[in-house]
């Protein structure tokens, strides 16, 4: 299996929040409630089984950069993923002072 990026445009539904997403084919989270699913093993091969949701649940700044940590509430896997620019701003702020 390759550990190489795979792009996909996928719209979707949020399963924790219910909103619409559109995805520009690097799009891995809801960019309003910060959830994401466990859906990959590689970035965008779309090969793990568990399929559980991934809760935000950290945001560390590494190198100006906003990383989330995600953790599938099915499985218990932790993944960083980088913030997005459309990412809701207040949520992310809440994440970094709540941890929830």
């Amino acid at each position: 299996m390759s550990a190489v990026f795979i792009r996909k445009k996928e719209d979707f539904i949020c399963e924790n929040c219910g909103k619409s997403v559109k995805g520009n084919g690097y799009t891995n989270h809801c960019p309003f409630c910060l959830y994401s699913k466990h859906v990959d093993i590689h970035p965008g091969d779309r090969s793990a089984d568990c399929g559980g949701l991934m809760k935000p649940i950290r945001i560390e700044i590494h190198k100006g950069e906003k990383i989330i940590y995600h953790q599938c509430l099915k499985c218990g896997y932790v993944k960083a993923n980088k913030s997005a620019p459309d990412d809701d701003f207040d949520r992310i702020i809440e994440i970094m002072s709540t941890g929830r």
